[in-house]
């Protein structure tokens, strides 16, 4: 059995993620017969069909799913591979955080990141926790900052940041947490996820509207739409202005720190952001803590 080359693993991978070989030749700018022969070749190398015509589009098969998910690790590791032997100062870095982090945890030290090595190559990408944990498990994220990951991914937490999650809502209408409408960010938040856990834990079932994104839910809450649970780092503007309040609700405020994670064999570069993140004199008081 011969090698298959990155780049038809890359081909196949956008066929994959698209499901049509039209439209990954159009985004790869590429013919369509270019396409179709990178998964021919593919194929004919495992022995293994990995897409089936489905009405008059394709479908991915499951040996197709799993070989997916192995070109995705095994890209990532490539790209890994690259940035490992680079110098730290000249590198490149791929963040990955949640939206809340983005905003309010991060900006601050990726600036003064940026201006203390501006030759190192930086990307910030924004998604739901579960997404930023399985592109680091392939090897496409070298950082990630949000909540816990799940156990047993082979990932490793670096460092840590104070944080809580409290309950809050408009000050002008004084709403009663427990017969009033939650707001909820997205599925594959975590905070979503604690928000549902603490109305179990409450034993209520109130209204909730889903939002979807964290300035949404943040608008709607400041309008009295409702009421939501999100960190601290998030509304303190607000609090100082008196947009919204602290609402006491029995469990909060929650404990949930910022959590700097890697793979278990993170680069340079993302080695030297990790003790920049970690350095009070260049971070200031929000700088983390070593795990």
């Amino acid at each position: 059995m011969g090698a298959v080359s990155a780049a038809r693993m890359e081909t196949f991978l956008v066929v994959a993620r698209l499901g049509s070989i039209r439209r990954a030749a159009t985004q790869l700018h590429i013919t369509e017969a270019a396409v179709s022969a990178a998964v021919a070749h593919i194929e004919k190398q495992l022995g293994a069909k990995l897409i089936a015509k489905s009405g008059r589009g394709i479908a991915v098969t499951e040996a197709g799913r799993v070989y997916a998910e192995y070109c995705r690790s095994i890209l990532g590791l490539m790209n890994e591979a690259h940035a490992a032997v680079q110098q730290a100062e000249t590198g490149r870095l791929r963040i990955g955080v949640v939206a809340t982090a983005g905003e309010f945890v991060l900006l601050r030290p990726l600036a003064s990141f940026r201006n203390r090595y501006p030759d190192i190559e930086l990307s910030l990408s924004v998604h739901p926790r579960d997404v930023l944990f399985l592109e680091l498990q392939h090897h496409e994220t070298d950082l990630v900052i949000a909540g816990r990951p799940p156990r047993n991914t082979g990932l490793v937490i670096r460092a840590r940041r104070p944080s809580r999650l409290i309950v809050v809502g408009a000050a002008a209408h004084r709403a009663d947490p427990l017969h009033t409408t939650w707001l909820l960010r997205g599925r594959g938040s975590g905070t979503r996820d604690a928000t549902l856990a603490l109305l179990d834990q409450l034993d209520i079932a109130p209204p909730t509207l889903t939002l979807g994104s964290h300035g949404a839910v943040l608008a709607a809450a400041r309008e009295g739409l409702g009421v939501t649970l999100i960190h601290s780092d998030a509304v303190s503007n607000d609090l100082e202005s008196g947009a919204l309040q602290i609402l006491p609700v029995a469990g909060t405020p929650l404990d949930r720190p910022w959590h700097a994670i890697t793979t278990r064999t993170p680069t340079p570069t993302t080695r030297l952001f990790l003790a920049h993140l970690m350095d009070p004199g260049e971070v200031g008081p929000n700088a983390f803590h070593p795990a």
